[in-house]
């Protein structure tokens, strides 16, 4: 994986476990063309206010908090579609402090496009496997 895709994408995952809502600019496109579909909630997402509600209703706030709870990656893949635009797929893992010995997880990409502040998440995609997969 390039080094800043994989920065990037090393500083969403610490966006994700710090609840540090300030983070969204540093990572994000942030205008009309960024969208997001959620495994929790249904339909598109789109504009970086939809991005900004949709986190602050999962407890993110300006300047984040602590939790317990734990996100990573595994099988992180990039492939460059062309030269400014990478496709990152992972499969995303989440432990919720209050369940411990159970792991959510599913599938996971972003499509990361190069902008003139750097590389930047225009498109997430998070699924989430069926508990009998």
């Amino acid at each position: 994986m390039g080094k800043a895709t994989q920065a990037l994408i090393t500083r969403w995952t610490r966006f994700w476990n710090s609840y540090d809502l300030d983070e969204l600019e540093a990572l994000f496109v942030m205008d009309e063309r960024v969208t997001y579909f959620s495994s929790e909630k249904q339909g598109l997402l789109r504009g970086p206010e939809a991005l900004r509600q949709h986190h602050t209703g999962f407890g993110f706030a300006p300047g984040g908090k602590v939790s317990a709870n734990a996100l990573w990656l595994e099988q992180l893949a990039e492939d460059r579609l062309d030269r400014g635009t990478v496709l990152v797929t992972a499969i995303w893992c989440f432990r919720r402090a209050s369940t411990p010995d159970i792991v959510q997880r599913g599938p996971a990409s972003a499509v990361v496009i190069r902008t003139p502040r750097g590389p930047r998440i225009a498109h997430m995609n998070f699924s989430t496997y069926l508990k009998n997969s």
